[in-house]
Formats: structure tokens, C-alpha cells, sequence
């Protein structure tokens, strides 16, 4: 079964029928950032409804212990349509949007209850009705026990062509055009395994996982360059620190945007990552050995 068709039921994809005025209507530069009008944006809209509804709010101090926080929905569905045309704007021949969102259950939470702990904040006012309110205006995709990153680069490895737009730097794993706000590029299957190699060593504080202590970015770069980048390389600097082959997969499986290939379809639940021993990247040289 195709994710295309699993995705033709009410609560993943809803049928888009009408769009906004404010979209629909608007006459956008063709070929501005150079894409072909086939090309869809999957646009990660967590954070944009995240955003406008928070700047909704308002608070009210009633001096005696209690303070009343409010929002105008209006204008917080205004401020979201706003960011979208925003987006849409940079791209020519009307491009069709599709958005994604977070389910409410987060399948990484099981392999770590920490995960994004420091992040269990409420949502602001007005976030889940200003979904809702997309869904009858846009193409919008929820994956169960996915997170809205992992539902594009399932939606995107299956459908290559289309354009990601996220600020996200977890997306640079996902091969084909990525938008991060400032500009278009591409990322190639090597970069982006290449990627999710070098966040499993890293971490990532934002999200609430360390990664090997003492070993950033650059310094995880550096060690690919020496030895190789591959998940032996990975394994050593775990090893090398005391830790163990447990603890570098699960950073690996935390770090790991899902593809096509990491998602069964049929039971809509995520394929947790399992490299073999001999998993490496021709880091720099645009081929890679995936066999496992």
C-alpha cells in the first residue's frame, strides 16, 4: 500500500475544495525562486500557528491573584495566513501548499521519556481551533505518532519533487529541495545521511537529547573526515566516552527524520532505524552504502 492511499481518509488528508482568498487570489511572480508550478510546498505549520496564536494573546491582571488570558481568534488566523502567503509569495505559478502538523502522540517519547520535556508547555489559545479551521481551507496531513518533521520526510521521500519549507535544521536529512525561510537548496542522499549521522553524535539540546560529551558539530565533522563517516565511527565516540552501543542508538533513533522506508503504512506506525555494522557514507563523494 502506498502512502497515497493511506492518506485519502478524513483524518490525515482532507480533500482541498476551497482555499483562501488571500491565497487563491493572489497573482504570484512566476518562477521566482525557480521551481516549476508542479511543485508542492510542504510546509511544517506547527510553528507558524504556534507563533500567531501566541501573538493573539492577551493577558488580563485582575489584580487579586488572577490573571485572565484571552485571545482574538481572528486575529490569530489572520496572523497565520498572513505567514502563509508570506511563504507562498516566493514562489511562482501558484504553487499548492500542503501543511503538516504534530499528532498529539509523539512515538519518541517511548524510546525516550525526556524527549522534548523541557518543551511541555500548553499550547497557546485559539491553536487547536485554528487547525481545525485549516483543515477546511487546505490540504492538511497528521501522521499517527509522528511529529509534523517526520510526516513530510515520509510524505516527501514518497512524493520527490516537492519543496520542504522549514527552518528546521533536522530536515537537512531529508533529500530533494529544502526552503529554511532564507533560501532554496538541495540536499542529496548523502548529505542527508550523512546528517542524521552527524546529529546522533552531536545531539541536540533543543530537543532534550546530549549527544557524545565533548563532541559538537564541527568536532563530530572532524571525525568523519578522519575515520570515516560511518556508524562504526559513531559507535567508537560513544565507546570512547564510557557510554554505550545502547546509548548511541538511541540517539540515532531520536535523531532520525523519518522516510518512506521508515514507516509502515499499513499499521501507520514508525520503523525504528537499525543500521548494520558496515552502514557508512561516502561523505563528500555523493554515494553511499545503506545495506543492511
Amino acid at each position: 500500500m502506498t502512502l497515497n492511499s493511506t492518506l485519502n481518509t478524513p483524518q490525515l488528508l482532507q480533500e482541498n475544495t476551497t482555499t483562501l482568498d488571500a491565497l487563491s487570489q493572489q497573482k504570484l511572480s512566476l518562477e521566482r525562486i525557480g521551481q516549476k508550478s508542479t511543485e508542492s510546498l510542504l510546509i511544517d505549520a506547527d510553528f507558524i500557528v504556534y507563533k500567531s496564536c501566541a501573538a493573539a494573546e492577551t493577558e488580563i491582571d485582575w489584580s487579586d491573584d488572577t490573571i485572565l488570558v484571552t485571545s482574538n481568534f481572528n486575529d490569530a488566523y489572520t496572523a497565520t495566513i498572513r505567514e502563509l502567503t508570506k511563504i507562498r509569495d516566493q514562489f511562482g505559478a501558484f504553487a499548492p501548499l500542503i501543511l503538516f502538523f504534530s499528532d498529539s502522540k509523539n512515538f519518541r517519547k517511548d524510546i525516550l521519556p525526556e524527549y522534548k520535556g523541557h518543551r511541555n508547555r500548553k499550547k497557546p489559545c485559539g491553536y487547536k481551533r485554528v487547525i481545525n479551521r485549516l483543515k477546511t481551507e487546505f490540504d492538511v496531513i497528521i501522521l499517527p505518532q509522528l511529529e509534523a518533521d517526520d510526516a513530510m520526510g515520509v510524505y516527501a521521500t514518497q512524493n520527490p519533487g516537492n519543496i520542504i519549507v522549514s527552518p528546521d535544521k533536522d530536515m537537512r536529512q531529508i533529500p530533494g529541495k529544502l526552503y529554511n525561510l532564507d533560501k532554496v537548496f538541495t540536499v542529496s542522499p548523502e548529505e542527508g545521511a550523512a546528517w542524521h549521522l552527524t546529529q546522533s553524535m552531536a545531539g541536540d539540546s533543543t530537543d532534550g537529547y546530549s549527544g557524545v560529551p565533548g563532541i559538537g558539530v564541527k568536532r563530530a565533522e572532524a571525525l568523519f573526515t578522519k575515520n570515516g563517516c560511518s556508524w562504526q565511527t559513531v559507535l567508537d565516540a560513544f565507546l570512547d566516552k564510557g557510554l554505550t552501543e545502547e546509548d548511541a542508538l538511541t540517539n540515532a533513533r531520536l535523531a532520525r527524520i523519518l522516510t518512506i522506508d521508515d514507516y509502515d503504512t499499513e499499521s501507520k506506525t514508525p520503523k525504528l532505524w537499525t543500521p548494520a555494522s558496515s552502514y557508512k557514507v561516502n561523505y563528500g563523494t555523493g554515494s553511499k552504502d545503506e545495506s543492511n
